[in-house]
């Protein structure tokens, strides 16, 4: 293989740029040559490629978002934009491409493979929704803003003696509010794979407000319905007029964590060299610390598994 491109698409995450240095400098490595292709698919159906070498990777370790940009792409999901998508690779000579996004992006990578791109896939998304690994890159720092959110959060709460709802992002996958709430002491979690009744958050409320409790903060996951809507029925039925907080697009900025600045750089480094395998149509992967890899169809077919164990953790510390 003597070059390959790299791309970033969907939502963007901390850690996305470590995993392009990553992949970048591992090719220089290897002496393959390495061009970004910007905005991602509908970038690359315009023919957005850019020459890439060691610099132009350097100092972006630590820094959130995506250097090449990022975008979603409607033409691309046509059989006529994956073609253009195609010719523009063998136009410039492009053998191999590394994509890293979610499922979509996964998708799209599938696709072009079927069509004789060697593809392989780095799983970038705060949302933690890819069942074939268990760590998906951003998802740590996404986790770690929102614990010094519901830090600060908690300490105006004491101040008021008030509830608070705070909204995550993840879409219907909890496991942002899963371990943001754990890690932050939630006194009600409330998630697409366990919904938590009106009913027995006010008796929570009821048994914080008997001993003592300043506060209470109740972290809902925007896969389990609306802020605003919950408030609503938390002041009908439980008589306590909640305070909210959406957390929004702050859980996708900002500086990587140490865990996801590590696993984007095994994973970068890992997909090179998977390409020089001639490997095609597969993703890479952390379980039990180790970096592996599968086949995409395999894992975007794959059905997450909801850590039990986890939620009932959060009942018994939240009496």
């Amino acid at each position: 293989m003597k070059k390959i491109a790299v791309l970033t698409s969907g939502g963007d995450a901390p850690g996305m740029n470590a995993a392009i240095r990553a992949v970048v400098r591992a090719a220089v490595y290897y002496n393959i040559e390495i061009v970004g292709i910007t905005r991602g698919f509908a970038g690359l159906i315009k023919g957005e490629l850019i020459e890439m070498e060691a610099s132009t990777v350097g100092d972006i370790v630590h820094k959130g978002g995506t250097m090449l940009k990022t975008a979603r792409s409607e033409e691309f999901k046509t059989e006529e934009g994956r073609k253009k998508a195609y010719e523009i690779l063998r136009e410039n000579g492009v053998e191999g491409l590394v994509v890293i996004g979610g499922d979509g992006s996964f998708a799209g990578a599938q696709k072009l493979s079927e069509m004789g791109i060697n593809t392989i896939g780095i799983p970038g998304t705060i949302d933690n929704d890819l069942a074939y690994t268990e760590y998906t890159i951003g998802f740590d720092t996404a986790v770690n803003t929102v614990l010094d959110a519901v830090t600060k959060i908690r300490d105006t709460s004491s101040s008021h003696e008030k509830a608070t709802i705070i909204e995550v992002m993840g879409r219907n996958c909890g496991d942002i509010a899963l371990h943001a709430g754990l890690a932050g002491g939630a006194e009600s979690i409330i998630l697409p794979e366990a919904q938590l009744g009106i009913e027995d958050i006010a008796k929570k409320l009821k048994q914080g407000k008997e001993r003592g409790k300043l506060h209470h903060i109740i972290m809902l996951a925007e896969g389990s319905g609306n802020a605003s809507q919950l408030q609503e029925e938390i002041l009908e039925k439980a008589g306590v007029n909640a305070r909210v907080t959406v957390l929004g697009f702050i859980q996708r900025g900002g500086d990587p964590t140490s865990f996801d600045r590590i696993i984007a750089s095994k994973m970068g480094v890992n997909a090179v060299e998977l390409l020089l395998k001639n490997e095609s149509n597969k993703v890479v992967g952390i379980k039990d610390n180790k970096i592996f890899n599968m086949d995409i169809t395999e894992a975007l077919n794959m059905k997450k598994p909801f850590d039990n164990h986890m939620y009932k953790l959060t009942e018994i510390l939240s009496v």
